[in-house]
């Protein structure tokens, strides 16, 4: 059976549990927010490396290595949670890697002679995060039927993308100054004593996003329930191997969840090195502050907070394939109109001139960031709930083991064919375009993928 069976397995969960679930990703989303993207990201590029170029590089290869690590290591992790059963335990060792590499992003100031323990401390928070991410996201089909899973997805997303935008609104409206002024976007002075000229607000994003995530990760300990022990720990690992061993080799046969596999890895892919990559852009092409990258941060967020939610919304009406599929295109129109933008450069056309510099290419580049948002959130919200139609309930785990390694492996390929396109090149703009190539293969992959609207509706099959 390639299609999630009807609910009969499903354990349930009431209010306080749905939310407490939810609330995984308000606490994880500042790490995507304030770490990868809008804050420490352009931080390191512009201040910690020796150009913005060589910047951009070191931290594709960073966050390529760590893509690699959790590619090889989810699907084994989930097949053997799937044969034991609970998945709070895999969070909980997992949130605290995440937690311990976020903080120690705080030692890197300016011209760090400390690249290899940034480096390491990335790395480190990137598999706590997204290893917890993965056994929170394979509780999801356990606490609703299968006709509120779009809405629950979306719903959550929104929240975390609420989360997303406060941790910015906090750090760049009350920590990080800019050096030539000492103030903040609030036109305050940085809290806590804060020096804005070794850049200390930008990196106490880190000790931040860990103290956000060890507080708000709480609700979802305490209130959602967690499916039981199957069976013992012990020979868990063999019987976990197994289990995966026989769903790789079945994978070619199940057309449907393989061709989702691969189509995912492809354009989520595209998606987190726009969303990586974005802000580091912006720092170097364009020759934006920490505070206007922030802003152009929380617009993103802002939309991103509608599309996840009506996202989930449509995603229940008409099926997920289509919110993913509509999402992709919306997102590559996104990508070449970033890559034809310049501060003197839209669309490829020239604009302004020598003596007055027009502002249209920043404004071009908010107005991309909204709908990179929108469709960023619908997109991450629906893919969940794609995924959950390709496999029967006791192989959840495993499937979002398998949809990690899809989502990583290319997360170690795109940064790295980003990273030597920047270097061959010697432009970023260039450097970009292996986006737009990854969001189109997966575009043309996604007919091949089946999937349920809603319990009534049966499979679309």
């Amino acid at each position: 059976m390639s299609v999630r069976e009807e609910d009969a397995g499903v354990v349930g969960a009431d209010r306080k549990g749905i939310f407490g679930w939810m609330m995984f990703d308000w606490a994880a989303q500042p790490f995507h927010t304030l770490i990868i993207t809008f804050v420490f990201a352009p931080y390191f590029v512009s201040q910690v490396a020796e150009t913005p170029v060589k910047g951009q590089e070191i931290w594709g290869y960073a966050t390529g290595l760590g893509g690699l690590a959790i590619a090889f290591m989810a699907p084994i992790l989930g097949a053997i949670a799937d044969t034991t059963g609970p998945r709070k335990p895999w969070i909980l060792f997992f949130s605290i890697l995440g937690i311990i590499g976020c903080w120690l992003l705080w030692f890197s100031p300016p011209g760090s002679a400390n690249i290899s323990l940034i480096i390491f401390a990335l790395i480190l928070a990137l598999i706590g995060m997204e290893f917890a991410a993965v056994f929170n996201n394979a509780m999801m089909p356990d606490l609703v039927p299968r006709s509120r899973l779009g809405r629950l997805s979306g719903s959550a997303w929104a929240l975390g993308y609420v989360g997303g935008i406060i941790s910015l609104i906090i750090v760049l409206g009350f920590m990080a100054g800019e050096p030539s002024t000492g103030k903040t976007l609030l036109g305050i002075v940085p809290l806590f004593g804060l020096d804005s000229a070794t850049y200390e607000g930008s990196r106490a994003s880190g000790p931040l996003t860990a103290i956000w995530f060890l507080i708000f990760v709480l609700p979802m300990f305490l209130f959602t329930p967690d499916i039981p022990r199957r069976v013992s720990a012990k020979g868990a690992v063999v019987r976990g191997l197994r289990n995966l061993g026989q769903t790789l080799r079945s994978l070619p046969g199940q057309k449907s969840y393989f061709s989702y596999l691969i189509s995912s890895m492809l354009y989520r892919d595209g998606l987190n090195a726009l969303y990586a990559f974005g802000g580091i852009y912006a720092a170097g092409v364009l020759g934006w502050s920490i505070t206007q990258i922030g802003v152009f941060g929380i617009l993103a967020a802002l939309t991103g907070v509608i599309g996840a939610y009506f996202g989930g919304q449509i995603d229940d009406r008409l099926g997920p394939k289509k919110v993913v599929s509509t999402s992709i295109v919306v997102l590559a129109a996104c990508c070449i109109v970033i890559v034809s933008t310049s501060p003197n450069e839209v669309l490829f056309m020239t604009v302004g001139s020598a003596d007055a510099a027009s502002s249209l290419p920043d404004i071009v580049f908010y107005v991309a960031g909204c709908f990179i948002g929108a469709a960023g959130g619908a997109l991450q919200a629906a893919s969940r709930t794609l995924l959950v139609d390709q496999v029967p309930s006791e192989k959840v785990t495993e499937a979002f083991g398998l949809y990690a390694l899809s989502g990583k492996a290319t997360t170690f390929i795109g940064p790295l064919l980003i990273a030597q396109a920047t270097g061959i090149f010697a432009s970023q703009r260039l450097g970009i375009t292996p986006v737009i190539l990854l969001l189109v293969l997966g575009l043309l992959l996604l007919p091949f993928v089946s999937s349920k609207r809603a319990e009534s509706a049966g499979p679309d099959r």
